[in-house]
């Protein structure tokens, strides 16, 4: 099962070519009830709309929903034990978005697809290049 991380998710619907071609296998291979992404990359995509560093062909939510759907990717909700977790992390990475994503993994025992090297030193399972 895995968990696309926020740049991975929009790398993949911009097709870049920044996207490796081992994590886009993993995510072909996976079964679509195995396709996940946290609900803070919602956040993260609109707030960078918002600021004008992101730009979109739809409103962000609008692009979230039809990124998510066309590849059957599932949202996961950010529950009260995945904010503790994020808040208990060590401070290795500050980016609280990022830190929700990693307890999010942690959590649910999921695979995270993420270029950010600052996620190796958490006990999560990482996939990139």
């Amino acid at each position: 099962m895995i968990l696309l991380d926020t740049c991975t998710l929009l790398w993949l619907s911009d097709r870049d070519v920044r996207l490796p071609a081992r994590v886009e296998d993993a995510i072909r291979k996976s079964h679509p009830s195995e396709r996940y992404v946290s609900a803070i990359s919602a956040f993260e995509i609109g707030w960078k709309h918002e600021l004008g560093k992101l730009q979109l062909p739809l409103p962000p939510r609008a692009w979230f929903e039809e990124a998510c759907a066309r590849r059957g990717i599932r949202s996961v909700p950010i529950t009260e034990s995945i904010a503790i977790r994020a808040s208990q992390l060590p401070r290795h990475h500050r980016d609280p978005a990022d830190r929700f994503i990693i307890s999010t993994a942690s959590e649910l025992r999921l695979r995270i697809l993420t270029p950010d090297p600052l996620f190796s030193p958490y006990e999560v399972d990482l996939l990139w290049g």
